[in-house]
């Protein structure tokens, strides 16, 4: 089906679309062109809880801005996909530059942010939005401890509250889908089921190429299985029990970002009751919102970029702690 320029115009297409606007807003900081681009009743789900409603948008975008004035958003990847012929879904990637003085001189840091937003004639509907925070804590020498008990955990409300639909690749929380790629989509949906949930972490060689790439949170990069691996243990070690619910899945072929990405929409859920690397275990349940970018080349991943909040993770788990911490009971 094709997409009525009515989505996307005045642009050429999705892909130019969310480029423009973006910088627009961010870089160009015509925080007023929110409101021709926003729906009034808009909604907005982030690491910390979601945002009902347009000036909620505008308010924490000047906010932001005004904290980081000298950033620049770079569009490393859009993954954008139709729903229905008048609204596409797209997973924008944004890279992120920026020097703060410290202390008397000049850092570097470097940053992550995906947004994926539901654009319906034009005009945003819903988003759901992920920022490696952890980066830019590390990198100006901050302690993630610290920076995470300022943060307020306010919760989801909506769709983040409700089941998963049962087949993502019919329909997400973005709605209907079509139903393109789907071996390479069931792939990636295999793989998150055998090696992310079931723990078969030896079945990385048989989805990934040898010589893959992984960029996650702390602007880190892992490369080879053994490199997946140990990372996706390190992930997983505070909530052992804990498994991904797949919450939408959109695919875009272009020779811009190397061929198919396929972006998928998750959120972890587990209990804080494994090892103690967010202080005290308190044995209580928390979720995390995030997105991963896979390139898929000859029915291979071979790299995937994934973004999560773990500053989120870690005020999330602050507003569930009690006085006394919850003892490690395992004795295997």
């Amino acid at each position: 089906m094709a997409l009525d320029p009515v989505a996307y115009k005045p642009y050429k297409d999705p892909d130019d679309f969310i480029r423009e606007v973006t910088d627009l807003i961010w870089v160009n900081r015509d925080i007023s062109f929110i409101v021709d681009n926003y729906e009034p009743d808009s909604i907005v789900h982030g690491a910390l809880g979601t945002t009902n409603g347009r000036d909620g948008v505008i308010e924490g975008s000047l906010m932001r801005i005004a904290q980081t004035p000298h950033r620049v958003g770079q569009a490393e990847d859009v993954v954008w996909e139709a729903r229905g012929n008048d609204a596409f879904l797209s997973s924008h990637l944004v890279f992120s530059s920026d020097r703060d003085l410290i202390d008397g001189r000049l850092v570097q840091t470097r940053s992550r942010t995906v947004a994926n937003c539901l654009y319906r004639r034009g005009r945003m509907v819903e988003e759901w939005v992920v920022r490696d925070g952890l980066a830019g804590c590390l990198q100006r020498g901050q302690d993630p401890d610290e920076v995470a008990r300022q943060l307020p955990f306010i919760g989801w409300t909506g769709s983040m509250t409700q089941p998963a639909k049962p087949d993502v690749l019919a329909e997400g929380d973005s709605g209907p889908r079509p139903d393109d790629f789907r071996p390479e989509c069931e792939l990636v949906l295999e793989f998150i089921d055998e090696v992310w949930n079931q723990r078969r972490l030896n079945r990385v060689h048989d989805f990934m190429i040898r010589d893959l790439f992984l960029h996650t949170v702390g602007d880190q990069s892992f490369v080879r299985p053994d490199g997946y691996q140990r990372e996706l243990l390190r992930m997983l070690a505070p909530f052992p029990a804990g498994q991904f619910e797949v919450r939408d899945i959109q695919t875009n072929h272009h020779e811009r970002y190397a061929g198919l990405r396929i972006a998928v929409l998750w959120k972890f859920q587990g209990a804080y009751d494994g090892a103690d690397h967010f202080g005290p275990l308190t044995g209580k349940p928390v979720e995390l919102l995030g997105v991963s970018q896979f390139l898929v080349q000859d029915g291979r991943i071979v790299r995937e970029i994934r973004v999560y909040d773990e500053l989120a993770l870690r005020a999330q788990i602050n507003s569930t702690r009690g006085d006394q911490a919850v003892p490690n009971t395992n004795i295997y």
